[in-house]
């Protein structure tokens, strides 16, 4: 049975955030999946996905109708915590092209009051190759900021300076006989590939071989999205599906 991941199961310090550095850049993972950068003031998020339950709905895949308004809700709490100057989207925003046809009217009236007073960054992905103007920010393939690139799909080989997404990462952590799969940030100190944050999104194990032509045997460093809190996990714990 998948339990909740709390602090007392895996013997570690409860807390909303962690720091760690990439390249040498003090960032801040947060519980929710979001990662701020307190020197340019930016919040960055990846893989929203708005819109993914009526796509599977138009396929006969019924899912409650609730996961736009819910990412949203969960989007303005994090603005709320951090009072970004910067949003970055990193890319699969929006499940499909024709995602923003189907977003309830209130839904898009949330997203740009989200947007007010700061500035806010589309970077396209897979799903999202073009992001209709009337959405409001600046869309644009890839970013970077004082050194990092920000893009959608992190590219392969020994790549540093780099923030991505697309790749849905989780963890499966054991310990002490219990067995918990949960989203998660993974890095090496040099990149770092962000977690879904969309309600509906799945996540893609740590120890498949997709991660293997970004990190190599260079060792990973994970932080586990739990129930109380994120949660710095030693790799000899990751388990795999």
């Amino acid at each position: 049975m998948m339990l909740e991941l709390r602090p007392e199961r895996l013997n570690l310090n409860d807390g909303k955030s962690h720091q760690f550095s990439i390249c040498g850049k003090l960032l801040v993972a947060d519980q929710c999946g979001a990662l701020y950068w307190p020197a340019e003031k930016t919040l960055i998020v990846a893989d929203l996905h708005l819109e993914k339950a009526s796509a599977a709905a138009a396929r006969g895949r019924h899912l409650p109708p609730y996961d736009t308004r819910e990412t949203l809700t969960k989007l303005a709490e994090a603005l709320d915590a951090f009072d970004p100057r910067f949003v970055v989207a990193l890319g699969d925003s929006f499940h499909d092209r024709d995602a923003v046809t189907r977003m309830d009217p209130e839904d898009l009236t949330i997203l740009h009051m989200l947007q007010e007073d700061r500035q806010w960054i589309w970077v396209t992905g897979n799903h999202d190759p073009s992001i209709p103007e009337d959405l409001g920010g600046r869309a644009v393939d890839q970013l970077q900021i004082d050194g990092l690139t920000f893009r959608h799909e992190p590219r392969p080989g020994r790549v540093t300076h780099e923030i991505a997404g697309h790749m849905h990462p989780a963890a499966k952590v054991s310990v002490y006989g219990h067995t918990v799969r949960r989203p998660c940030f993974v890095g090496n100190g040099r990149r770092l590939v962000m977690p879904a944050f969309g309600v509906f999104t799945g996540g893609l194990n740590v120890l498949d071989d997709a991660f293997q032509p970004l990190f190599g045997n260079d060792g990973l460093n994970i932080h586990v999205l739990g129930q109380e809190g994120i949660y710095p996990v030693a790799a000899r714990l990751l388990r795999g599906d």
